[in-house]
């Protein structure tokens, strides 16, 4: 098998670390393969791919979508971020908790979410490129949020930012708070909120 999948404290959540093949010349790696995942358990039908460039200090989240519940193979090509995954299938025994990994392209690690979770990122370095890969399609009419510093998750993003104050757009900033009673997802990642 190329990767190793190490579990987390949350069911679902994998940090999956990759054979790298190096010399004097470079390195090659496989960032994903469908084989070895299924070989894994880990069933996923990836459908978009996406990549996006952030500077120091952005922090992008907590994001979900309803509907269409997007499970997600996250990673960076260059820089380092936090990244953090929200259990938000209700009936969980970790409902309501989050788990974060350091994304590092010097260690090439990527973070397995499935859907039923919320997710968001901070960059610790000058800047970050993030591939992310998608078991369904954006659908901006379909979007759902949790306030990024919502003390009742109590992310520590100050641990990762360094002092840097963060970068949020005007739509992160204005999310809900994580409500312990509310109806987000079930078990199988589908939607059951309002």
């Amino acid at each position: 098998m190329a990767f190793e999948f190490i579990k987390t404290d949350i069911e679902g959540l994998y940090e999956v670390l990759p054979k790298v093949f190096g010399d004097q010349r470079g390195f090659f790696l496989e960032s994903y393969s469908k084989r070895d995942f299924e070989k894994a358990g880990l069933q996923a039908e990836f459908v978009q791919d996406n990549m996006s460039s952030s500077s120091k200090g952005v922090l992008r989240g907590l994001h979900f979508q309803k509907r269409h519940p997007q499970g997600k193979l996250v990673s960076v090509v260059s820089g380092k971020v936090y990244d953090v995954a929200v259990d938000l299938r209700s009936g969980s025994l970790t409902f309501g908790k989050h788990y974060g990994v350091v994304l590092d392209a010097d260690r090439h690690n990527a973070f397995y979410i499935p859907a039923g979770f919320a997710h968001g990122f901070c960059v610790m370095t000058d800047t970050a490129v993030f591939t992310y890969k998608c078991t369904d399609f954006y659908h901006p009419e379909d979007e759902g949020g949790l306030m990024w510093n919502d003390p009742a998750i109590g992310i520590d993003w100050d641990k990762y930012l360094d002092g840097t104050q963060p970068l949020l757009s005007g739509k992160d900033g204005k999310h809900p708070v994580f409500d312990p009673a509310g109806r987000y997802f079930d078990q199988n990642a589908v939607w059951i909120g309002e």
